[in-house]
């Protein structure tokens, strides 16, 4: 997965002066802890964090960006920008929350989560249910930048918008081959992991950039500090553009099945199904892209750790563990084929809106359909990944899904 020859000249430049002044960028792009939480408190004019569950995560992240992410000068630019914007969207939100304490009384009934591993059609299928206007998604541009609360009146017009688009456009810019792999934009619809990385708590910051000490932590971590933060961030998203339900989305729920189910009991859970040997050269492949934004050493083998068949199966195996359990009915669960959904996406969405017992209006259904037209595959480029580019063995790999495959009746793609 070679990327070099994606960077334009002007980023090569930059880096190079980087890698000169090695020395000198730590201490021009700091990731002190103490000097970016004053730092929010300074541009924010606010003190209050809302807690300080958050620091010991955001320590280990920084320590592990500092030691272990290889960033480039660009990289620190970014990854300290990340957290800034995050500690300022906490003073900003604790401040909303004491300003306006009925933000906090707020409900969050009947949730509807989409899960599945990465690259399995997740991302479509939200866009598609996020053209129902029932369905609250929450979209890149009040992820990014939440406060002051987004308001119907002016939510599809908000200056926030601009403002997020010109970051994706950064980011298309550092690396062009990424606009073929993953759309963004400030009015897509955005991940979980956007949410809940503001608890510090978040697969965010390992699909991002190369941070391995932080990703062992995580994998232990009590992630219910983070599902509880990401109430709050949805009661406030909510405060002045309410709907019907949310529809949200992320991966990563796959791994944590039971805090998402302990913070909302009434949740209902659309799993998407994709043969696991695909999704693993394609995620493989988007996240050698974000790490190349950020780092001259995009590190397969350390993706391969959290992301290969190893960390694939696992991300199966607890979520089917929490799906088997006595205690959980299997009912609030629907699942989704990725080749049922490229080939009948309005079928497959029909059946999760009957299995929930929701209706499908024709004018809904026509706006799903829509949409599709004006975004074909491969409407910005062919994203070009392969299973093969893993350096694994097709055989064993395959070996280790023959169960998932077998229940969920999912086609082999890779032979």
């Amino acid at each position: 997965m070679k990327l070099e020859a994606e960077r334009p000249e002007w980023l090569h430049g930059l880096n190079d002066v980087g890698r000169e002044l090695l020395a000198s960028s730590a201490a021009i792009v700091p990731m002190d802890g103490e000097a970016l939480l004053a730092e929010a408190r300074r541009n924010t004019g606010l003190d209050d964090f809302g807690g300080d569950e958050f620091l010991e995560p955001m320590r280990i992240l920084l320590d592990s960006l500092e030691g272990e992410a290889r960033l480039t000068l660009m990289g620190r630019i970014l990854a300290r920008s990340d957290v800034l914007n995050l500690l300022e969207n906490r003073l900003q939100i604790e401040d909303a929350f004491v300003r306006q304490p009925k933000i906090a009384e707020g409900r969050i009934d009947g949730p509807i989560f989409i899960v599945g591993l990465p690259r399995s059609g997740t991302s479509i299928l939200h866009e598609l249910l996020a053209q129902d206007p029932a369905h609250r998604v929450p979209l890149s541009w009040e992820a990014r930048f939440p406060c002051p609360p987004p308001e119907t009146a002016s939510y599809d017009t908000d200056p926030r918008i601009e403002r997020a688009d010109r970051i994706f456009r950064f980011w298309n810019e550092l690396v062009p081959a990424y606009r073929t792999m993953h759309e963004m934009g400030g009015r897509i619809p955005c991940e979980c992991i956007w949410l809940t990385a503001h608890s510090f708590i978040s697969e965010e910051f390992v699909g991002r950039q190369q941070v391995p000490s932080y990703a062992a932590w995580l994998a232990d971590a009590d992630l219910s500090p983070a599902y509880a933060y990401h109430r709050r961030m949805l009661q406030l998203l909510q405060w002045r553009h309410p709907a019907e339900r949310w529809m949200l989305k992320a991966p990563s729920h796959m791994a944590a099945l039971d805090p998402l189910l302990a913070e909302y009991p009434d949740a209902r859970i659309i799993m998407t199904h994709r043969d696991p040997l695909k999704t693993m050269g394609s995620t493989a492949s988007i996240l050698s892209a974000l790490s190349w934004m950020r780092s001259d050493e995009a590190d397969i083998e350390l993706i391969k750790l959290g992301f290969g068949g190893e960390g694939m199966a696992h991300r199966l195996a607890q979520a089917i563990a929490v799906r088997d359990r006595s205690d959980v009915d299997e009912g609030r669960f629907f699942d989704v084929r990725y080749a049922d959904l490229l080939e009948n996406p309005i079928e497959s969405i029909a059946g999760a809106y009957a299995h929930f017992g929701l209706e499908l209006r024709d004018d809904v259904a026509a706006r799903m359909r829509a949409y599709l037209r004006a975004k074909p595959q491969g409407k910005h480029g062919t994203h070009h990944y392969a299973f093969e580019d893993l350096g694994l063995d097709v055989v064993r790999e395959r070996a280790r899904f023959t169960d998932y495959q077998q229940r969920f009746g999912v086609p082999s793609e890779v032979r």
